[in-house]
């Protein structure tokens, strides 16, 4: 009686490559995702129906909770804003402004902040999400 030996061909995926890439991969994800937008200050925007995104970057304005004023991440004093502004527009040449507000801020903050653009004729965008 002859006695066959099963010398069939079996395939195997070798996991451990695929791990170390998929971790790589993971690794490289985050760090682009934290360099995606490295001008914005963590605010809770108000929400709106419709949204615009701008093409370009812009020289972005933030205001926090605490009053606490940031002009492309740069903390301001309130006094000198107009002052600031007016030196960022007159150095990138661009003069529409992105100002973040939390969703929560008295309306009359924001007003005070929009009266320095019209003063200084600038173009105010306000962020919100959707």
């Amino acid at each position: 009686m002859r006695v066959r030996r099963n010398k069939r061909f079996h395939a195997e995926i070798a996991a451990s490559a695929l791990s170390d890439i998929m971790f790589f991969l993971l690794l490289f994800f985050l760090i682009i995702s934290t360099l995606a937008n490295p001008n914005v200050i963590d605010l809770m925007l108000p929400k709106a129906d419709s949204n615009k995104t701008t093409d370009k970057s812009h020289v972005s304005l933030s205001v926090t909770k605490e009053k606490q004023y940031f002009l492309d991440k740069q903390q301001v004093n309130y006094e000198d804003i107009e002052a600031a502004l007016s030196a960022k527009v007159a150095e990138t040449g661009d003069k529409t402004i992105i100002v973040r507000v939390p969703y929560d801020l008295e309306v009359q903050d924001m007003v005070k902040i929009l009266e320095i653009g019209v003063k200084l004729k600038l173009k105010f965008v306000i962020a919100t999400t959707k």
